[in-house]
């Protein structure tokens, strides 16, 4: 976000600051986020890492704080999706177990996993099914990996039912993507 930020000027033309006095002066809700980068997109035809950059401090200027990672996961396993939770702690605790080096980021719609660079998201993406977005240089040979665009960064994706499909494989493929992506 601050490399984006920094070079802001020479990317769109216009600092932050000014970019910032751009949505104030447009009448659109700072804090709806989606709505700034639509906004930016259409009429100004900002690049898609520029409209982040610009709609979070747009939000952060007139007062919003970014949830915790633990807060979004709260709320992507609430209400009809509670019953999802241990599927995803399963998941959690095996991945944060490869090493020291794993961070786990709060997003609205999945939960990144981060070495280097993504290389797991998990998705809460119906009322009773999970998806794990992994992210290969090398994808391994599995007849439960489907290629995939997302949730996250992810080049394949596998859905699972419950805590007991988090199972060897699931483990093994999560330990390819983790050392695929250092």
């Amino acid at each position: 976000m601050t490399a984006v930020t920094a070079s802001l000027a020479a990317r769109t033309g216009r600092s932050l600051d000014e970019w910032l006095a751009l949505v104030r002066a447009s009448g659109i809700d700072p804090v709806d986020q989606a709505a700034v980068r639509t906004w930016l997109r259409a009429e100004h035809g900002v690049p898609q890492n520029s409209q982040w950059a610009i709609a979070d401090a747009a939000a952060r200027a007139a007062g919003w704080t970014r949830p915790s990672a633990a807060e979004y996961v709260d709320a992507q396993y609430a209400g009809a999706k509670a019953a999802l939770r241990p599927i995803y702690e399963a998941l959690a605790a095996a991945i944060t177990g490869f090493g020291e080096d794993v961070t786990v980021e709060g997003r609205g719609s999945y939960t990144p996993f981060v070495r280097g660079r993504q290389f797991a998201a998990v998705a809460a993406a119906t009322r009773d099914r999970v998806d794990v977005g992994l992210r290969f240089t090398d994808p391994p040979d599995s007849p439960r990996l489907q290629p995939a665009a997302g949730p996250g960064q992810a080049t394949h994706k596998l859905s699972l039912r419950g805590p007991a499909e988090v199972d060897d494989e699931v483990l093994n493929l999560l330990h390819v993507a983790y050392e695929q992506n250092a």
